[in-house]
């Protein structure tokens, strides 16, 4: 017997017709991944940010929002703001533990290396701050975050960045 092929892990930018999928991928995460740490409540808050589907799409395209594929299916996603914070960083919970988080959070950090940021922070939720701590990123400040009605608790976490090795070209690579 012949074994079958794994599906490839692949990135590209998020597109407007991805934007329905990858609310549902937002919805889907928190309700599936979140619930040691959070409420019903607290979920039911955060994830109807998805809710207008409009606004959320103008959030994501104002973002340098990428999009992670396995066997060419969109599985997660997450966007870099201001070239120094990750917004948002959402896996499906069905590809969870695969890579797609760690890819996507890679690839953002080069890029904001290129573009010129010493760090990178993030917002982190109490579910994602061990990811985040893995990854070198150290806890600054908690916070609590009204959202939808509810308080949630986050993390601000900070990561410095290594500086673009000379003659990196980062400014040529920057996309418009």
């Amino acid at each position: 017997m012949t074994p079958r092929p794994q599906p490839k892990l692949a990135m590209r930018p998020l597109l407007a017709e991805d934007v329905p999928l990858v609310a549902d991928i937002f919805r889907a995460s928190i309700a599936e991944l979140t619930g040691d740490d959070y409420s019903d409540a607290q979920q039911e808050a955060w994830a109807s940010a998805a809710d207008d589907e409009e606004a959320f799409a103008e959030k994501l395209a104002r973002e340098l929002t990428l999009v992670a594929t396995l066997g060419g299916a969109v599985v997660g996603f997450a966007a870099l703001a201001e070239n120094q914070r990750l917004d948002m960083l959402y896996v499906h919970p069905a590809a969870a533990g695969r890579g797609v988080g760690a890819m996507l959070c890679d690839a953002l950090e080069r890029l904001a290396v290129a573009r010129g940021s010493r760090e990178l922070t993030v917002e982190a939720s109490d579910t994602a701050r061990g990811f985040f701590e893995r990854r070198g990123f150290v806890a600054r400040t908690r916070n609590s975050v009204l959202c939808g009605g509810e308080w949630l608790a986050n993390t601000t976490m900070v990561k410095p960045l290594a500086a673009s090795p000379a003659g990196g070209g980062g400014e040529e690579r920057r996309a418009s």
